[in-house]
């Protein structure tokens, strides 16, 4: 077989394990309830999250919402729903068929790419994720005053941002989804710990500073960090780049390191996720069942 013959394989092969396992990923996701209450379900969870950082913020700055503080978090919060639901979706896909439908041996065996199923597991938690970051922000700016100028948005770099960010989240599942191959015990909750840390350490919903010297060169290594500042300038930029953390770097600069930390990401989750299956393999641990 020709080397040209091998690329094409390769990639049919690839684009078949993506496109059905995005087509298993929401019959997963959405096959609990009817469409409508699905609808409903899709809709209340965002704003009941959003509620609650609403009404903090609202009691310690006695509802000063008209503050640039205000969107900076506002923004934050809800793009960081991606992290949660990308990162986190890929890697939960492990335990979801290993332990939950037990088919994770019969994957592994069948003539498909798994790092791409992982994946394509995760467009069902994607496109869950959209449409909860899309009423969150139609929410803020109808009735919280956040102000997005949609003649001023910056869309080229808006959806660079979106497009990068979404692959650097995937990375990081796939980093995530090694790791849960060899755990035997408790691997349910290392996506949402993960998803955690990263909320306090990417600037989230504040800026770097507020957290002691020691801690900060955290956030500075996280791609979140980077990507998360990118969309805030997009959308609000004179209210994104009043904050210190970043303020300093261009939007070049920002894509170009964003863009940085994701290949080596990448990188990282090509080698760690084959390390890790070989070695679930040799301990018999791509069947393993640990409810019991």
């Amino acid at each position: 077989m020709s080397t040209t013959s091998q690329i094409r394989a390769s990639f049919l092969e690839r684009w078949r394990s993506f496109r059905l396992a995005t087509w298993l990923g929401w019959q997963i996701e959405s096959n609990w309830a009817d469409p409508f209450l699905f609808a409903i379900y899709s809709l209340i969870k965002p704003l009941a999250g959003t509620a609650i950082l609403v009404v903090m913020y609202s009691i310690i700055t006695r509802s000063d919402f008209a503050s640039p503080v205000f969107p900076y978090i506002y923004l934050g919060n809800a793009f960081y729903m991606y992290v949660g639901q990308v990162m986190t979706g890929i890697s939960w896909a492990v335990i979801d068929d290993r332990e939950h439908y037990k088919t994770m041996k019969y994957m592994v065996i069948a003539p498909l790419h798994f790092p791409t199923y992982l994946m394509g597991r995760g467009v069902a938690r994607f496109i869950i994720a959209t449409i909860s970051v899309f009423v969150t922000l139609l929410f803020g700016v109808l009735f919280l005053g956040v102000e997005i100028d949609l003649a001023q948005v910056d869309w080229l770099l808006f959806i660079a941002s979106m497009l990068v960010g979404v692959v650097m989240l995937a990375m990081m599942g796939l980093i995530l989804a090694g790791v849960m191959l060899l755990l035997a015990h408790h691997s349910w909750g290392i996506g949402e710990a993960v998803a955690g840390a990263l909320y306090l350490f990417s600037g989230a919903i504040f800026p770097l500073e507020v957290l002691p010297p020691a801690l900060r060169p955290l956030g500075f290594l996280m791609p979140v960090t980077y990507w998360l500042e990118l969309l805030r300038r997009t959308l609000v930029g004179p209210v994104a780049q009043a904050f210190p953390t970043l303020a300093a770097l261009s939007n070049l600069q920002l894509m170009g390191i964003l863009l940085g930390l994701t290949l080596a990401f990448a990188l990282l989750a090509s080698f760690s996720f084959r390390w890790c299956m070989r070695l679930a393999r040799e301990r018999g641990l791509i069947d393993l069942v640990t409810n019991y």
